[in-house]
């Protein structure tokens, strides 16, 4: 179970280490393909149990409520990506030498000869909307490609399914990369780094490390954000192919070796001929929806990737103009008595929130949900100035109710106590009551969502059908 391929499964004795989205392709894959399967699992609810039974009927071993001890005989393990590091599975792995590997470094194993390349993204904000943009440009070029990995298609199924591309656009999050020592990318970015799940990595240092895999042997391009030394530092610290170029992204003018913005134009500084005096013109900044700054980031990053796999230039921007961005990612849901009303609930974590309130000069931030460990201090002092007034939400709201005294003092504050479905309309109702024409009523919590909603997407459905109440 080396760094080479296994070609030969047959009884191999595999534990897959959880049921989920990743878990049950991996359990289904390794049965065909003759591995002796035993799944386990910490839980033993409803969902769990006919998700079991479904892989029973095929002859996998499957194992509920007890996710912690190694089963007999296992030679490898295949973990789901939300496994933390420190489970006693894997330290009972360790002590017996048994290796762990996630299901995207199982994918990477199971590709086909001669299988399509990969082109992957990691950041704590926009992978998906980078991958999304990346995938429609690369469709645009007329190459056969999917958006895949931490996004909702499983990686697995791209690579064992029937469907022949010639290039993927894979999501990778920073646990995924975590559990994936030998995945070698044609060409990957990593977008931006923030403090973001340190409760599972367990230090910066190590959260930073694990996003930093992706560069590893890359061939072409490790792109990174100029504005965030921390991704340049990762490259600098990449073993990588030899030729393979460093490419940054910028909101500025672009130096040599960059894709950046002139003119109101995304221009190509990187891969042209004789790039020390030559710019090629990519798209209009009008081309990418929204035009936010941090969107147009995504774009370039995604631009960069594209234009290192070979793709031209008219490619870039039809794949841009075609691309319509997700749900919760800065929707402008209406205009209401002259205030815009838009939902950026997938602003889970303070980083995501500082790039959409910096959209934005004149804001009614409604925030608060889960912090998950996150502090706000930097995040207020940073947007102050755009602040027309705060609605707080949800069970951390007083961490931000306290930056907000601190930093921004003199804005208006409604603290609302409340948690059932009922409090996203007052909500909404009180953030109108502190708007003017002209200003915009932003969604951006900064929090997660599950003290009161299912998701970010219910919470910003709520959030949706609370303005078109106010709308009629």
């Amino acid at each position: 179970m080396g760094s080479g391929q296994v070609t030969d499964w047959q009884g191999k004795h595999v534990t897959v280490a959880g049921l989920g989205v990743s878990g049950v392709p991996a359990a289904k894959a390794l049965h065909g393909l003759g591995a002796k399967v035993t799944v386990v699992n910490d839980g033993d609810d409803a969902r769990a149990r006919e998700q079991a039974a479904e892989l029973e009927a095929l002859g996998v071993t499957v194992r509920l409520g007890d996710g912690d001890t190694l089963p007999d005989s296992t030679e490898l393990i295949v973990t789901a990506p939300g496994w933390k590091p420190d489970k006693p599975l894997f330290a009972a792995a360790d002590a017996a030498g048994v290796p762990v590997w996630g299901d995207v470094e199982l994918a990477w194993r199971l590709r086909k000869p001669g299988a399509a390349d990969w082109l992957a993204v990691t950041g704590t904000n926009g992978k998906t909307t980078t991958v999304q943009m990346l995938a429609s440009i690369l469709e645009a070029a007329g190459l056969r490609t999917a958006a895949v990995g931490n996004i909702g298609v499983s990686l697995l199924d791209a690579v064992l399914g029937d469907e022949e591309y010639d290039v993927l656009a894979v999501e990778l999050s920073s646990y995924q990369l975590h559990w994936t020592p030998s995945l070698r990318a044609h060409s990957a970015a990593v977008l931006n780094l923030a403090p973001d799940h340190l409760d599972w990595h367990g230090s910066m240092e190590a959260y930073a490390k694990d996003k930093g895999r992706i560069y590893e042997g890359n061939r072409v391009a490790c792109v990174y954000n100029t504005a965030d030394k921390a991704t340049e530092d990762l490259v600098r610290e990449a073993d990588v192919e030899e030729g393979c170029r460093a490419i940054g992204f910028t909101l500025g003018t672009p130096g040599p070796s960059q894709l950046g913005v002139v003119e109101g134009l995304l221009v190509d500084r990187a891969f042209v001929e004789n790039r020390q005096k030559n710019a090629q013109e990519l798209a209009e900044v009008a081309d990418v929806k929204p035009a936010a700054p941090h969107n147009v980031a995504n774009a370039l990053a995604a631009a960069a990737l594209a234009r290192a796999y070979g793709v031209p230039a008219n490619a870039v921007r039809d794949g841009l103009r075609n691309f319509t961005p997700d749900a919760h990612r800065i929707a402008h849901v209406a205009d209401v008595d002259g205030v815009a009303y838009v939902d950026d609930s997938k602003a889970t974590n303070t980083h995501a929130t500082q790039a959409s309130l910096a959209a934005y000069d004149s804001v009614v931030w409604i925030a608060g949900g889960l912090a998950k460990g996150a502090t706000f201090d930097e995040l207020v002092a940073g947007a102050a100035g755009r602040l027309r007034g705060a609605v707080l939400i949800g069970r951390d709201r007083a961490l931000i109710r306290e930056a907000l005294a601190r930093h921004a003092p003199e804005v208006p504050v409604v603290d609302l106590e409340r948690t059932d479905t009922g409090a996203m309309l007052q909500a909404v109702q009180e953030a109108r009551r502190l708007a003017r024409p002209g200003d915009t009523v932003l969604l951006a919590p900064a929090c997660a969502s599950m003290d009161m909603f299912a998701n970010y997407n219910k919470r910003g459905d709520a959030f949706a059908q609370a303005v078109r109440e106010l709308g009629a």
